[in-house]
C-alpha cells in the first residue's frame, strides 16, 4: 500500500521499514489527436495511394518514438493522427520528429515531385479520453467525407473551439 509521508516526517523515520511509497514503474495512457497541414496548405497528397504511403511512414516514426499510432487520415493538404503518447515523449518533440522525418522522406520520393516540401510551422494537439478513442478514430477515417462539406480552416477552428483553446484567427494561417 502506498503511503504519503507528511512534510514533517523525514526519510529516516521509515528507516528499516519496507518502503511502500516507492513506485517501481511509470505508467501512462494519454491519447492525443494531432492535426497539421502542408506549408500554405498545398495539395501535395492528391494521389490516395501516395497519401497512404505517407500515413504508413508516419506510423513508423511514431512507433520508433514509443508512441503508437492508433489512427491516421487526412486529405490532400493535411493530416490527422491519433497517437498514444509515449511516457517519455513530450508532445512538441513527437510532432517535431514526425514532421522532420516525414519531410525528409517525402522530399526523397520521386512520385511526390516535392523536393521543396514542408509542413506548416504549427500544429494542433487535442487530448482524447480513452472512451472517445473509437469516435475520434472514426472521425479521422472519414476525413475525405468531412471535407466535402468543410474546409480545413473551418474544421481546425471547430476543433479549437471544442477544446476551449483561445486563438487569434489572423495568426492561424
Amino acid at each position: 500500500m502506498w503511503k504519503l509521508r507528511n512534510q514533517d516526517e523525514s526519510a529516516d523515520d521509515n528507516e528499516g521499514q519496507e518502503r511502500n511509497s516507492v513506485m517501481p514503474q511509470s505508467l501512462s495512457a494519454m491519447f492525443i489527436h494531432v492535426v497539421f497541414s502542408t506549408h500554405q496548405r498545398k495539395d501535395i497528397f492528391q494521389n490516395p495511394e501516395l497519401r497512404q504511403r505517407v500515413h504508413r511512414y508516419l506510423g513508423g516514426i511514431t512507433r520508433n518514438l514509443d508512441s503508437p499510432l492508433y489512427a491516421v487520415g487526412g486529405t490532400t493538404d493535411h493530416v490527422h493522427a491519433l497517437i498514444r503518447l509515449g511516457k517519455t515523449v513530450p508532445i512538441a518533440t513527437l510532432v517535431k520528429e514526425i514532421k522532420r522525418n516525414s519531410t525528409l522522406w517525402i522530399r526523397e520520393q520521386d512520385e511526390f515531385n516535392a523536393t521543396g516540401f514542408s509542413w506548416q510551422a504549427g500544429y494542433g494537439a487535442f487530448s482524447v479520453s480513452e472512451s472517445n478513442v473509437p469516435a475520434v478514430s472514426d472521425y479521422i477515417a472519414r476525413q475525405e467525407e468531412h471535407h466535402r462539406k468543410w474546409t480545413f480552416q473551418d474544421e481546425f477552428i471547430l476543433l479549437l473551439k471544442k477544446h476551449n483553446i483561445a486563438f487569434d484567427e489572423k495568426h492561424l494561417w
